[in-house]
């Protein structure tokens, strides 16, 4: 971890003092999709609580990603980390740093601009892509901590690959960010709880599928 005024002993109180994510312990996932790896730090938690799982971590800041390798490199072939961002399609972004809450490092976003700039470049993948990318088609485990990037991510063609999510995982940055996560969902059955600064949906299910299945 980087240390002076880094937000990264914040992210390690949230998530091994707070305990933030120890209300997904009942999940048993074999797959997890964490969108916003910042240091990799919820992996990490992830990989060690969930012997028989394996991560794709997606990070876009370059030196975020840089410690996530580090950081889950003892994971082996358990823990895959890509340099990217979570969109609603595959296009080219840029990395967008000090703007957004407190500035820090935990806090960088992505928006849909071209930059000239290569070292603020960043590749957007969507859903589906990662899921090819891991070779599966089920999401056991979906964390979302993208800084207001949700918005796009839950706001188009996202009813193609909802369905093959278990469980989500998200911070949501604001009452637009909550209208669209929730309107995402409106076809859907799950359990909520809440954890600090998370929003949890377990047991994700399809109505139209429920109905299919229980007949008139």
């Amino acid at each position: 971890m980087r240390g002076n005024e880094s937000s990264d002993a914040d992210v390690f109180d949230q998530v091994f003092i707070a305990g933030e994510y120890e209300v997904v312990l009942g999940v048993q996932p074999s797959f997890i999709l964490d969108l916003g790896a910042n240091i990799g730090l919820s992996s990490a938690w992830f990989l060690s609580r969930f012997p028989e799982a394996t991560v794709l971590a997606v990070e876009p800041d370059l030196d975020n990603y840089s410690l996530c390798c580090k950081n889950l490199a003892m994971f082996g072939g358990r823990a895959q980390v890509l340099l990217g961002a979570a969109w609603s399609k595959r296009i080219q972004l840029s990395l967008s740093r000090g703007s957004f809450r407190d500035g820090r490092e935990w806090a960088s976003q992505v928006v849909e601009r071209e930059d000239s700039d290569a070292r603020f470049q960043v590749e957007g993948w969507d859903i589906p892509s990662l899921l090819s990318l891991a070779g599966t088609k089920v999401i056991d485990l979906l964390k979302v901590d993208i800084e207001k990037g949700e918005l796009e991510l839950f706001s188009k063609g996202c009813e193609t690959w909802i369905p093959s999510v278990r469980t989500i995982c998200i911070e949501l940055h604001g009452k637009d960010c909550e209208e669209v996560f929730w309107g995402a969902l409106r076809n859907f059955e799950f359990d909520v709880r809440r954890s600090g600064e998370l929003t949890i949906c377990r047991n994700l299910r399809s109505l139209e599928t429920d109905s299919q299945v229980s007949g008139p």
